[in-house]
């Protein structure tokens, strides 16, 4: 059975968040309204609700010598749109951190990079080796 994941997150900015998904991420628009919009993030539903200022005050973690976000989401892709999508961040001057090879010679291998958009989200962008080593310990 396929399926997709539903996530409903806070914005500052509806034209602001709409941009960065659509234009630098190439992810399509859904539905909008005046202070809501839909983006189709590789199938997966991201609905964006504009409030005032908002903050989540979460700890960075260390995961092979790495700190990263404990609080961020994102999309497992293959190693093709994983590689375009990184060198198109870059080339267009975002700040992509982190960018990482995980669990190295292990099961689960995988690359990793993380950007933020502007309404500070991390957004993490995968790509395993196998693909079928993704739950595997």
């Amino acid at each position: 059975m396929e399926t997709a994941f539903h996530m409903s997150l806070p914005c500052l900015d509806v034209d602001d968040t709409s941009d960065f998904y659509v234009k630098n991420i190439g992810a399509s628009l859904g539905r909008t309204g005046d202070y809501w919009l839909d983006i189709d993030l590789f199938g997966h539903q991201l609905t964006f609700i504009q409030v005032e200022k908002f903050n989540f005050n979460s700890p960075n973690y260390v995961f092979e010598g790495k700190l990263l976000p404990s609080f961020h989401f994102g999309v497992i892709v293959n190693e093709k749109q994983w590689q375009e999508l990184y060198t198109k961040l870059n080339n267009l001057k975002l700040k992509v951190v982190t960018q990482a090879t995980f669990l190295k010679d292990k099961s689960g291998e995988h690359l990793s990079f993380f950007i933020k958009d502007p309404n500070d989200y991390m957004l993490e962008f995968k790509s395993f080796k196998d693909s079928k080593e993704m739950f595997k310990a």
